[in-house]
């Protein structure tokens, strides 16, 4: 970064040093070609009059013409009758040169080329005498390009100069304007107080810098849960054994002892498949590639798998709507579904109810749980999806919730960029929707 600023201050600096001296070239080179027209001018009028009163024998009498300047004669048809610096009887008839034919017509006539016979790039001024033939004066132009040059070594001294002196104050520059960004506090963003150009980059590194410290408190939370939630089951599994293992139990009691050792270890499983399936889905890891999927379909076949647990329960399944194709991961799909319609049988009352709907809506497709269960607090309802959270964990505990569910129903709403809205009122029951939008690629 500091070399790429010193290059472009250098670099403008530069191309402004370029454009500085075009443009005084071509000042000074009006300027001079100024003075030399009025130069010319003012010769020619003083000769003109010089002529009018001596006649041709003040031009004969000329000595001290300047090498650079010509002054020549010409009649009316052309003909030269005098010309400073080449032999008249040499020269061809001038009446078509373009500034004698203007001054024969208007008086004065201009011209600027190369002249033929001395070989120079001139000036040429002609002037209509009173005796109808024409005086013309004119001037080499190398003095203005000699001009242009003698100021291009000044210009180069100059430019140089300007150049040693733009890159050390470049190198001087650059590093106060580098400074404060090399000494940014990345860890506190918020409390550098330097360019206001920064600020958009500062608040989002300050952003990052919440998220990475919520994520690592997340971790440590997550990590202290997991172990307490394997620990209980694992410590059930240890005293049964152990206790079994001493002769303790009579054995008649040693099925009761083995129910309750199968009873902790599938729910040991239970929660060891869910946090695989959270770890997937937080690195979106999950391999399965998207296809049609019918919702109500699905719907269908969660309702199904869980009717013994609804018979236990002795609650009633309903389920009403219609086909309704959607493009995603069938197996998440089916654990976000799932997940819900599990937790609308355990956490209801007896008798209860569940109505599952899959279908259509103006805004995509939706599935909708909703039941007549216990509910949850209105405090408690921004936390549910959170891992590990039981709004009651002496019920799930009964109903071997493992408090990961709705996590995997929200990192799977994520990966399908669903949104899962809750409707619920303690004591009256519970809903909740997932509505899928547009269908994702």
């Amino acid at each position: 970064m500091r070399g790429k600023i010193q290059k472009s201050m250098v670099f403008v600096l530069s191309v402004t040093l370029l454009i500085s001296y075009v443009i005084l070239t071509m000042v000074v080179y009006k300027q001079t070609l100024s003075i030399l027209e009025t130069e010319v001018e003012q010769e020619a009028e003083y000769i003109g009059r010089a002529v009018g009163i001596s006649g041709g024998s003040y031009l004969q009498q000329m000595a001290d013409v300047d090498e650079g300047t010509r002054v020549t004669w010409v009649s009316v048809n052309g003909t030269v009758l005098y010309d400073s610096q080449s032999n008249t009887a040499e020269l061809e008839n001038h009446k078509s040169r373009p500034e004698v034919q203007e001054a024969l017509v208007k008086g004065t006539g201009t011209d600027i080329r190369m002249s033929g016979t001395l070989g120079h790039r001139m000036y040429y001024y002609a002037l209509r005498l009173d005796d109808k033939t024409v005086l013309r004066v004119a001037k080499t132009m190398d003095g203005l390009m000699k001009t242009g040059l003698r100021v291009l070594p000044a210009m180069g001294i100059l430019a140089v100069s300007i150049l040693l002196l733009a890159w050390l104050m470049s190198k001087w520059q650059t590093a106060r304007l580098i400074r404060p960004i090399n000494e940014l506090n990345i860890e506190h963003p918020l409390n550098n107080d330097i360019y206001e150009e920064l600020s958009p980059l500062l608040q989002a590194i300050n952003r990052q810098n919440m998220e990475k410290d919520a994520i690592a408190n997340m971790r440590k939370e997550f990590s202290a849960n997991v172990s307490h939630e394997l620990k209980t089951p694992l410590t059930s599994i240890s005293g049964y054994a152990e206790i079994m293992m001493n002769s303790l139990v009579k054995p008649e009691d040693i099925p009761v002892f083995s129910q309750r050792i199968y009873r902790e270890t599938r729910r040991l499983i239970t929660l060891v498949e869910d946090i695989i399936k959270l770890s997937k889905l937080d690195e979106e890891s999950v391999d399965f590639e998207k296809e049609e999927v019918d919702l109500f379909a699905l719907c269908r076949e969660v309702v199904s798998r869980l009717a013994p647990q609804a018979n236990v329960k002795k609650v009633h399944v309903t389920l009403t709507g219609e086909p309704v194709k959607y493009r995603g991961i069938r197996q998440v799909l089916d654990e976000m579904i799932y997940n819900i319609c599990e937790n609308a049988i355990k956490y209801n009352v007896a008798e209860g109810n569940v109505s599952v709907w899959a279908g259509n809506t103006l805004q995509g497709p939706k599935i909708s749980v909703e039941d007549n269960g216990i509910g949850i607090p209105k405090e408690q309802q921004s936390r549910i999806f959170e891992r590990f959270y039981r709004v009651d964990k002496s019920h799930s505990k009964e109903t071997g919730g493992t408090g990961l569910g709705l996590s995997i129903v929200k990192h799977g709403a994520l990966l399908h960029g669903a949104k899962v809205t809750v409707d619920s009122e303690e004591s009256r029951g519970t809903r909740m929707d997932i509505l899928f939008g547009t269908v994702p690629k």
